[in-house]
């Protein structure tokens, strides 16, 4: 089966010039970007190109508003990690920064142009508790949360609840693992924080090494239920893959130490259908003969993904898009969560859910 891929999709690619497209094109590439917070990194794929001079005033507008906006969350994170660094200094082991802020302090390839909304930090999970009372000295508190939240998070997740500073408002995530500690996959959180790599400049921060990177990037997504900004995440992997080098050929054999080698399968897996991502389709290859995957199982599963990963517009979707992302939601949760405990949780979400509404 082929699927038409977004035209998005295939200008990050590069199947499709910017060079050619029309006013009517941009307009439709325009809000595409926007709908998965990819705008910014239109900006930059123009610059790179060397288009910015060649385009109307209208487009380099919506183009450069974004820059900016991306800009401004990268100061200040850099301005929050300044801060985190006398966090740390006040405890006897470091901070690891995860996801996109640990893009943005390396400064790496997907950092560029990446919107993020909180910083993910991971520590043991026995030094949680006076992580969060040095952090809460420093101006983090808890955020509003009901009693079965805090219960929900302390007692299954691989966070506690989010801690919020009390004037500049920046978020703060807080987790001991990569997954929650009720998934069968949950890795051995220990293996990743022993082989961290430290922050130049910021004595106390450190980041995942490159090839773990990689693999919490695409455990993130594909252990997801949550697709808006599915896309985004999938840019993320081609920029990590990419930029792991002569570590490339390291990448198999630690997913399967970790036990995580289905969601890197997954990210070789679209990263290469739909960003042709130098290097996945050989890596895939690798994975394939490592650890077999049944080919109808994948066709299932391409079925699902091939539409859950592209932007969430009606340009984007086909009548089976939104059941596709629905089948994906029931399956994270059932991948996090034993039947006995998702159940009710589910029922208890569905149940507030109706009760917001109502309220409003």
């Amino acid at each position: 089966m082929t699927y038409e891929l977004p035209l998005l999709v295939r200008v990050l690619n590069k199947q499709l010039a910017i060079a050619n497209l029309s006013l009517k094109q941009w307009d439709l590439l325009i809000r595409q970007a926007r709908s998965t917070m990819l705008l910014a990194k239109l900006y930059y794929l123009v610059e790179e190109q060397g288009m910015l001079a060649n385009l109307s005033l209208s487009i380099i507008r919506h183009l450069q508003s974004a820059k900016v906006h991306s800009d401004k969350q990268l100061n200040d994170l850099f301005w929050e990690a300044r801060n985190l660094k006398k966090v740390a200094k006040q405890l006897d082991f470091p901070l690891i920064f995860l996801k996109g802020a640990a893009y943005a302090i390396l400064r790496s390839l997907a950092a560029k142009g990446r919107i993020f909304s909180d910083i993910d930090l991971l520590v043991p999970i026995d030094k949680i508790p006076i992580t969060e009372k040095q952090l809460m000295l420093n101006g983090w508190v808890g955020v509003n949360q009901t009693a079965y939240d805090q219960r929900y998070y302390r007692r299954w997740m691989h966070e506690v609840p989010p801690l919020k500073h009390m004037t500049r408002g920046s978020v703060i995530d807080l987790h001991h693992n990569i997954l929650p500690i009720t998934c069968a996959d949950c890795p051995n959180a220990n293996l990743l924080i022993a082989n961290t790599e430290p922050v130049l400049g910021y004595e106390g921060l450190e980041v995942l090494d490159p090839c773990d990177q990689v693999i919490h990037s695409a455990t993130h997504l594909f252990y997801d239920g949550e697709f808006e900004h599915g896309l985004r995440d999938l840019v993320d992997l081609d920029a990590l893959i990419r930029a792991l080098g002569h570590d490339r050929h390291k990448l198999i054999d630690r997913a399967i130490q970790l036990g995580l080698q289905q969601p890197v399968l997954y990210a070789l897996r679209y990263s290469s259908k739909i960003l042709l991502t130098p290097g996945a389709s050989e890596l895939l290859e690798k994975m394939n003969k490592a650890a077999p995957t049944n080919p109808s199982f994948l066709a299932m599963m391409d079925f699902l993904f091939m539409r859950a990963l592209m932007p969430i517009h009606p340009s984007c979707n086909d009548r089976w898009s939104g059941f596709a992302r629905w089948l994906l939601y029931l399956r994270a949760h059932w991948l996090k969560m034993p039947l006995y405990l998702l159940i009710p949780h589910l029922s208890r979400k569905a149940w507030m859910r109706l009760i917001g509404k109502e309220q409003h």
